[in-house]
């Protein structure tokens, strides 16, 4: 019997119709590039669609399956989900000057990073836009970077073009397809990757965007960061291509962990609050306009002071201020039904255009409609009454604060 028959058996899930795939085929003549883990994701019933050139599962079908089931699973206590991401695009930078050259393209402290530790970033243009978030890690000898799988070959470009003019030391090594990368979100998400990991390894300690390489099931050059897209406890775990169908395997052996779609991990990060970059994020949106602001550091820091970033001088001021933008990210909720993205967002006269949403869905936590949204600056405050056009109908909503369901990042023990 082949392995997903294996976990099929072994965790009691039958096969059977999914749901459609709105939201996430692009229109491309480019072929899609399969991940290693195509043929099981088939054979588990996942619903395989186009998304960032590459065919991952959107759901999977049968009686543990579907969008809310999944969703729900990576929520309940002592359970995990298990996501392909391997579309994300993994860097290394090496040379001695490769944290001064990353901090001249994202906002962020890196040079400030312990070894082994790690932080969200933002990667701008010359207007101050966004043209990508990352994950940055100081690895030691080298920094690795997690960028998204829409944006990589973009960013790369980007890259280039600016180290073209940089006189340092420095060079960038993109891991292509060699390198996988699997996510495990959840409340069990460390009792089911401490199976895997070697005897001693130091879970309880391990913190919140920190990461390590490590051997996995005994396979070498993996590393795991203890991060996420879902405002869960979880790990982003990287692989070598030719080891990821047994290590995913081994992860599924546990009961506790089910695999799950880009449905779900989209509905998961709404109620984490997160940006979709392509949605809530793009190149004409600033860190203060996406109330990204944080990822510089707070008020009086280096970064917010010496600026040096590419579009430094449109988003801060000579003294280390945000500057002023006329509209903000905000959470809208309070709806009655579901807000998509491009719904016009009104004051509450129902008369101003004040804004639109960038994403919506309803929230399987919540049993209620959320949102993600911009609206003009003076009427970004919680609890502002807004109105929103949903089927040519207006609607009720508040301006709300996110997350809108509690994160749950892991915190060690003090």
């Amino acid at each position: 019997m082949n392995v997903a028959a294996n976990i099929l058996r072994n965790n009691g899930r039958a096969v059977t119709s999914g749901i459609t795939k709105r939201g996430f085929a692009a229109a491309s003549s480019e072929p899609l590039v399969k991940t290693s883990l195509y043929n099981m994701h088939v054979e588990l019933g996942g619903d395989m669609v186009p998304f960032a050139g590459y065919e991952l599962p959107v759901l999977y079908k049968g009686e543990n399956g579907g969008v809310m089931k999944e969703h729900l699973h990576c929520r309940s206590e002592g359970k995990a989900s298990l996501f392909d991401v391997s579309h994300m695009g993994q860097i290394l930078w090496h040379g001695k000057d490769r944290v001064k050259f990353i901090e001249s393209v994202v906002v962020g402290d890196i040079a400030g990073l312990a070894p082994g530790t790690g932080r969200l970033s933002l990667i701008t243009n010359e207007n101050g836009g966004i043209i990508d978030d990352t994950v940055i890690t100081n690895a030691g000898d080298y920094v690795y970077m997690v960028v998204n799988g829409a944006c990589k070959f973009g960013d790369m470009k980007h890259f280039e073009e600016q180290m073209a003019s940089f006189s340092g030391d420095v060079t960038m090594e993109y891991l292509e397809d060699s390198m996988q990368l699997l996510a495990l979100q959840g409340p069990g998400a460390a009792d089911a990757i401490a199976k895997l990991l070697p005897d001693g390894f130091d879970l309880v300690n391990m913190g919140f965007m920190t990461g390590t390489p490590t051997t996995l099931d005994g396979i070498e050059n993996c590393r795991i960061t203890r991060c996420g897209y879902t405002g869960e406890d979880g790990f982003e775990i990287a692989m070598p291509a030719e080891h990821t169908e047994a290590i995913a395997a081994k992860l599924l052996e546990d009961s506790n962990v089910l695999p799950t779609g880009l449905g779900a991990r989209d509905s998961l990060r709404l109620e984490a609050g997160l940006c979709l970059y392509g949605n809530d994020l793009n190149d004409t949106t600033t860190p203060i306009n996406g109330a990204l602001g944080w990822t510089m550091g707070p008020p009086g820091s280096r970064r917010r002071l010496e600026g040096g970033f590419v579009g430094a001088e449109h988003i801060l001021t000579p003294e280390g201020k945000f500057k002023k933008v006329t509209k903000k990210r905000v959470g809208i909720k309070g709806m009655k039904a579901p807000a998509r993205d491009h719904t016009e967002i009104y004051d509450a006269t129902g008369e101003n255009l004040i804004g639109e949403v960038t994403s919506g869905t309803f929230s399987p936590c919540l049993k209620a409609p959320i949102a993600i949204g911009y609206v003009e600056t003076k009427l970004a405050k919680a609890g502002t009454e807004v109105m929103l056009k949903i089927r040519n109908k207006m609607q009720k909503a508040q301006v709300s604060k996110m997350p809108f369901v509690e994160s749950r990042y892991y915190r060690v023990p003090e």
